[in-house]
């Protein structure tokens, strides 16, 4: 789990300290016009092609292997930046992005192997833990391609970026052993694997809650750099707080992470996701009553706390809810719904954004998390029923 931890680190972080920056990429080879087009299809493309390809790869995963799924993925991923690096023309870096959605899965494959290699009674504390390692590289990442960006230009933290996730690839294949691999004994059929699902309501309740977590999550994004900036107007530093600002989750993730995961061993996983939604959702509430930058800060920080709990969570229920044989595709249709979520939120939240105030996003939002709670309770009571 220790190298699996440090893999994840930097995969998240070579994430973070180049895709933010692709905006910034456009206009550096040259795209003065449709900026905001290309930028929005670069950014949808990857979530709308890891939708289609998860399932395939989470199928494959459990017939030949996670982690063999890790390492291809490492591998094309790294390759995607480095050939990054070198893009002079809009429709290359729309080409490898449609290639990262399709090829690639890291830290998807590290969550399937975490559940199906980690006892049981400590699956919740590792899941909690691979979340915390995304967390730390989403906050570290940007600081680092922004100074690499800085010193050596886009370029070059695309290259380094492949470096970071060539690393993690060799520590997976040298140290990380799946012990606990029994080879599905089915041929591959994603239409064969949608049937099973279809047929588990458990897991089909956790995927729907998968979709519509990640929904709201991603509905504030659009938005939330121009809130910041608008509160923090008077305070000076603007860039400043803004980066501040959007690293508070992430910091409270880090700092909380690990101990709903051990609470959601002791106690399960519903309790701990219940109140990871609720709190989540009061939070993001809150959100839109602040005035000024640093009642939103704190409110930030406390909803970033709560709602660390919840992937973790759902995780969990996703290993619950499924036989260890067909571990891999449930994965990877959670993913699909992940992908799904992350796709429509920008949109969701655009749309909105753009027809009401702004602080009407964080209440849709909010609301949106509240009433995804009452999805917690079907998994649970539909294994009592025996459906």
């Amino acid at each position: 789990m220790l190298v699996l931890w440090i893999g994840s680190f930097l995969v998240s972080a070579s994430f973070s300290m180049v895709i933010p920056f692709l905006p910034l990429f456009l206009l550096q080879i040259g795209v003065t016009r449709h900026t905001e087009f290309w930028s929005g299809a670069l950014f949808s493309a990857a979530f709308l092609a890891g939708a289609i390809a998860s399932p395939y790869w989470g199928a494959l995963g459990d017939r030949y292997g996670r982690k063999l799924m890790i390492i291809r993925a490492g591998f094309f991923l790294f390759l995607i930046y480095t050939l990054t690096a070198f893009v002079t023309q809009p429709y290359q870096l729309l080409i490898l992005r449609i290639m990262q959605g399709l090829l690639t899965g890291f830290i998807p494959g590290t969550i399937a192997l975490i559940g199906t290699n980690t006892p049981s009674k400590r699956v919740g504390y590792a899941l909690a833990m691979i979340s915390t390692a995304t967390s730390a590289g989403g906050i570290m990442g940007p600081l680092l391609g922004g100074g690499i960006a800085a010193l050596a230009g886009n370029r070059v933290a695309f290259a380094s970026a492949g470096v970071f996730v060539l690393i993690s690839t060799l520590l997976v294949i040298l140290w990380v052993k799946e012990e606990k691999f029994v080879p599905s004994k089915e041929r591959s059929s994603i239409l064969r694997d949608v049937r099973t699902t279809a047929a588990n309501r458990p897991f089909m309740a956790v995927l729907v809650l998968t979709l519509v977590t990640q929904c709201s999550l991603m509905t504030i994004e659009p938005v939330l750099p121009l809130h910041i900036a608008k509160l923090s107007e008077s305070a000076g530093n603007t860039s400043l707080i803004a980066g501040a600002v959007f690293s508070l989750p992430g910091i409270a993730s880090v700092l909380f992470g690990a101990r709903w995961g051990k609470l959601a061993d002791r106690t399960g996983f519903h309790k701990v996701l219940l109140i990871g939604l609720i709190g989540g959702g009061i939070g993001t509430l809150a959100q839109a009553l602040c005035g000024n930058i640093w009642n939103f800060s704190i409110v930030r920080f406390i909803f970033g706390a709560f709602f660390c709990a919840v992937f973790p969570a759902i995780n969990g229920l996703v290993v619950k809810s499924t036989p260890e044989d067909f571990r891999g595709r449930a994965f990877g249709l959670s993913q699909t719904a992940n992908q799904l979520g992350g796709m429509l939120g920008p949109l969701v939240g655009g749309l909105i954004g753009g027809l009401f105030p702004v602080s009407t996003v964080f209440l849709f939002t909010g609301i949106m998390l509240l009433a995804s709670t009452f999805l917690v309770y079907l998994p649970r009571k539909m294994v009592a029923a025996g459906r």
